[in-house]
């Protein structure tokens, strides 16, 4: 009897080591919660989650383990995009990609070959940054009439803020020289008034809803082919900036059937016609931490790209135009304030001054009559925020979700749209942190391209990646790497609500990292936009390895 008991004993021990994974030989980094940086060689998971890290003795404790030789690769918490957009990314990796186009011609060749290719139906890309053409003037629906004239186009503007059309869609969505511009939103038009093809903010709803709807099939598609893509690049987990009910539906069934690719933190669309109905459903936070939905992303104004974004003063290429709220003041804080209600956070998409400060008013006037100041709300972009309103959000608790490559990728457009008082308070990374306020970091992709590696070099740098300008854009908000990292990382659990789950490879958190081909922290600045992902794991599971 005491045989077969020893006999068990040992055979649960065995069992008991044999869940343990082991990854050893690594170069590894990890945040604090505590701040700081700590080092290690090894890393220990159980049930997908971390035990402990170590040093190289750290493996004899565990000798039944399975063992993982990291190769003397770096390793680096899994990167957190606070603020992407993954069904668009998924569509776009299968659409026609303008962002490389440097004229109307390079346009029209590409949509013509795409359209040979895609024989039938709406012919759908997007990309294009009039800001980088010369002439760099908004085109019209005659300059794609001359590619292709008899089949609808939509091309979306590289910010998501405008849509350039031809006249086949025009005519199509019956917009004539009398369709009004609607509120929010904007018809470009010609000298004589007719509508010139292009479509910023809520008057891109005028081409698009005629537009067919996506399938569940293509739902899926674009899923997958997303997380396929943001795997590769080191990202474990991304916050969806504003899903519709049909992704919420996917989302939520993908959950229950366990096949999420990679953590979604996603937020409900204020613009989405279910709003309500979404918001009564509850929240959505299962057990894996593979789905959380607990917030809804308004949209307070446009972007700077398109002329849209609201300022406190006129454009300094456009006099007398200040941009645009999408909604006014009274909408927000009834948007907000159906959100807290329901205990759901609100982020609100705000990118000029004018937009950023009647967005905090509308959070102050909320938190005075119904609270909801403790949900992390957050603004998504904070881009152009006058100075004194800064203090302001450390004040309500506001967590600025900014997006570091928007700084190289507009600096030049920057400096033409607004004036040096003007640029005072744009992208202020440095400038929050000082006044004790955590950012949270992403990409907005599609809108930029998805790779976290360029959003740390821009936030390190503030150049383009032919190191321009040679200090760096407006130098004195540049970021360490330890703080670029910890953005990318801890504060955006943080802004999650998953600080305590999620962002460290500390104890008891899911054990989500990355192997990449250099070390973080001691390869040149310059040369951060290069590293390679190696391996990217998920939950103590690989998920993607470089061929």
């Amino acid at each position: 009897m005491k045989k077969r008991l020893l006999l068990c004993l040992c055979l649960f021990s065995h069992c008991a080591h044999a869940q343990f994974t082991v990854v050893h030989n690594v170069n590894g980094y990890t945040p604090t919660r505590a701040g700081g940086i700590e080092q290690f060689s090894t890393l220990v998971i159980k049930d997908g989650k971390v035990v402990k890290i170590g040093d190289n003795e750290t493996i004899k404790q565990y000798p039944q383990s399975t063992t993982v030789d990291g190769k003397g690769l770096t390793m680096l918490p899994g990167l957190i995009d606070a603020h992407g957009h993954v069904i668009g990314l998924g569509e776009n990796l299968s659409r026609l990609d303008l962002r490389h186009a440097k004229s109307v011609a390079e346009v029209g060749e590409s949509l013509k070959s795409y359209a040979k290719e895609n024989p039938s139906g709406w012919l759908i890309g997007r990309g294009w940054d009039q800001t980088k053409w010369s002439p760099n003037q908004f085109p019209t629906a005659h300059d794609l009439d001359k590619y292709v004239s008899d089949r609808p186009v939509v091309l979306t503007r590289v910010d998501g803020h405008a849509i350039w059309v031809n006249s086949k869609a025009m005519k199509l969505a019956q917009v004539t020289r009398q369709t009004i511009s609607p509120d929010g939103g904007e018809i470009l038009r010609l000298a004589n008034r007719q509508p010139s093809g292009v479509f910023i903010d809520k008057a891109e709803q005028l081409i698009l809803r005629k537009v067919p709807k996506r399938t569940p099939i293509q739902l899926n598609g674009a899923l997958d082919k997303a997380a396929k893509h943001l795997l590769g690049l080191g990202i474990t987990s991304v916050h969806d900036a504003g899903i519709d009910a049909d992704t919420w539906q996917l989302y939520k069934r993908r959950a229950q059937q366990q096949s999420m690719p990679l953590r979604i933190y996603a937020m409900l669309s204020a613009s989405d016609p279910n709003l309500e109905e979404m918001l009564k459903a509850g929240i959505v936070k299962e057990q894996t931490d593979y789905l959380t939905i607990r917030s809804v992303k308004i949209y307070a104004d446009g972007a700077l790209g398109s002329r849209g974004a609201a300022l406190l003063t006129d454009y300094k290429d456009r006099p007398g135009h200040r941009g645009l709220m999408l909604e006014q003041q009274p909408v927000l804080e009834s948007l907000i304030r159906m959100s807290v209600k329901h205990g759901f956070s609100a982020h609100t998409h705000a990118i000029g001054d004018r937009a950023n400060r009647i967005v905090l008013d509308s959070y102050q006037s909320v938190f005075k009559d119904t609270g909801g100041q403790l949900l992390r709300n957050r603004i998504e972009h904070a881009q152009i925020v006058d100075m004194q309103d800064i203090p302001r959000f450390k004040q309500l608790k506001i967590i600025p979700s900014m997006q570091p490559v928007h700084a190289t990728s507009d600096m030049h457009m920057a400096e033409k749209r607004l004036r040096n008082s003007q640029l005072t308070g744009a992208y202020a990374w440095q400038t929050f942190l000082k006044h004790n306020i955590k950012v949270a970091a992403g990409s907005d992709f599609p809108v930029e391209l998805a790779n976290p590696f360029d959003g740390l070099y821009a936030a390190v740098t503030r150049m383009d990646k032919t190191q321009q300008p040679k200090d760096g854009w407006r130098h004195s908000e540049r970021l360490t790497k330890q703080q670029a990292l910890r953005a990318f990382t801890l504060d955006a659990a943080y802004a999650a609500f998953q600080e305590f789950k999620l962002g460290s490879l500390e104890h008891g958190k899911w054990a989500d990292f990355i192997l990449i081909d250099r070390d973080y922290f001691t390869v040149e600045n310059t040369q951060l936009h290069d590293i390679k992902v190696e391996q990217t794991w998920i939950a103590g599971k690989l998920k993607y390895k470089r061929d």
